[in-house]
């Protein structure tokens, strides 16, 4: 049960509710943090527009470098059925493939499925949730030492410390002035789940013109097809499948996984404005994780690691009980330190695919020295914690 406090804010009229920390956005970021502050004790509140489950664009395949974490927490989706993933194949526009193992490896699974999963870990431990509801600004009151959330209809909440897990572009980055937010970005992602015939353990990449594709395994037999396109791309075209046709099936592989498959939505998830532009893990005094703080390519398959990762450190800093200046300034030297050489390496192989010339010299690349393969895999993918 919500627990409203004292105090009334004079712009709405509407008595404030307080919460110890809330995090907003309810992804795998915001998802571990709430978990492991419930695990606590710690009051936490987790605000979500939506409600769970609910598909969302992804590539849906994790790197092992959070499977022990995963756990030791209780964490590992283990009754889910996910895919073991060992394998990475890499393809071009014209079809030449190359193959590579992954020395960590990996696993696949729906974030329909581990969403949920974790949503129910959270709230069995104590987490509370305010679901299908829209954090739309947030301000940190010096003078008070704390934090104002403002809901879509105007509900307020105060928190003394607040994560922003809102994922790639939201109302409150809008509203904070984050400088990526200025700029345009000429990307789109598409997202299906279908039923296909491939290796069970490979994550496949393959190129087309202005993007690439991923496919893989989740759980059960359903594999995730999620893809980076051109937003001029579809507006020449015009629609998602025209596109596709035009587009996408002049790579042979993906022609014939989209003939091939058995298409399970109804119709394609997409999402705009896709922006790998730098940011900040803290702003305004809030502690960013997942895509909030920054976002990797998703030809290198670690989003979702990322995600977990930055959720686990910015509960371990509000747990720490230091000062609100101490827990800002590790957090974000633990931050720099593990993931912004990562995400500058992903920005710049990316600029290796999406492009004829390019996507053939990097399969060329692959297939004549395996060990330039290995290191980029290496340095875009983190260690076990």
């Amino acid at each position: 049960m919500l627990q409203a406090v004292t105090h009334t804010n004079k712009r709405f009229n509407k008595t404030m509710q307080h919460r110890e920390i809330i995090i907003i956005g309810g992804g795998l970021g915001g998802l571990i943090a709430a978990y492991l502050l419930a695990k606590h004790g710690r009051q936490v509140l987790l605000i979500e527009k939506k409600t769970y489950p609910f598909h969302r664009v992804c590539g849906e395949y994790i790197s092992n470098e959070v499977k022990d974490f995963l756990i030791r927490e209780g964490l590992f989706p283990t009754d889910l059925d996910p895919a073991d993933i060992h394998t990475f194949q890499l393809s071009a526009i014209d079809g030449k493939i190359a193959n590579l193992p992954l020395e960590m490896g990996g696993f696949g699974i729906s974030r329909y499925a581990l969403d949920l999963f974790l949503y129910q870990k959270a709230k069995s431990i104590g987490a509370e949730f305010l679901l299908q509801t829209q954090a739309e600004q947030v301000n940190f009151k010096a003078e008070q030492e704390k934090f104002e959330i403002h809901l879509l209809h105007g509900e307020v909440f105060t928190a003394d410390y607040v994560i922003g897990a809102f994922g790639k572009r939201s109302k409150i980055d809008k509203s904070m002035g984050r400088s990526f937010m200025e700029q345009r970005s000429p990307y789109i992602g598409v997202k299906y789940h279908i039923r296909t015939e491939m290796d069970p353990h490979t994550v496949a990449l393959h190129n087309f013109e202005g993007g690439y594709c991923g496919v893989n395994k989740v759980e059960g037999e359903t594999y995730n097809l999620c893809y980076l396109g051109s937003r001029h791309s579809l507006k020449k075209y015009g629609s998602v499948p025209a596109m596709e046709a035009a587009v996408l099936h002049q790579n042979p592989h993906l022609k014939r996984i989209f003939k091939d498959s058995e298409f399970l939505f109804d119709k394609a998830e997409v999402i705009n404005e896709i922006n790998f532009e730098p940011k900040l893990p803290v702003e305004n005094r809030v502690l960013m994780v997942g895509d909030a703080a920054g976002l990797i390519t998703p030809l290198c398959g670690n989003g979702m690691a990322i995600a977990m990762h930055t959720g686990k450190l910015a509960a371990e800093q509000i747990l720490s009980g230091k000062s609100r200046r101490e827990i800002e300034k590790a957090y974000m030297t633990e931050w720099n330190a593990l993931f912004k050489q990562r995400l500058w390496v992903g920005r710049t192989v990316q600029k290796l695919f999406g492009a004829k010339w390019a996507s053939s010299f990097s399969v060329g690349l692959i297939n004549s020295s395996s060990m330039i393969g290995r290191q980029i895999v290496r340095q875009t993918h983190g260690i076990p914690f």
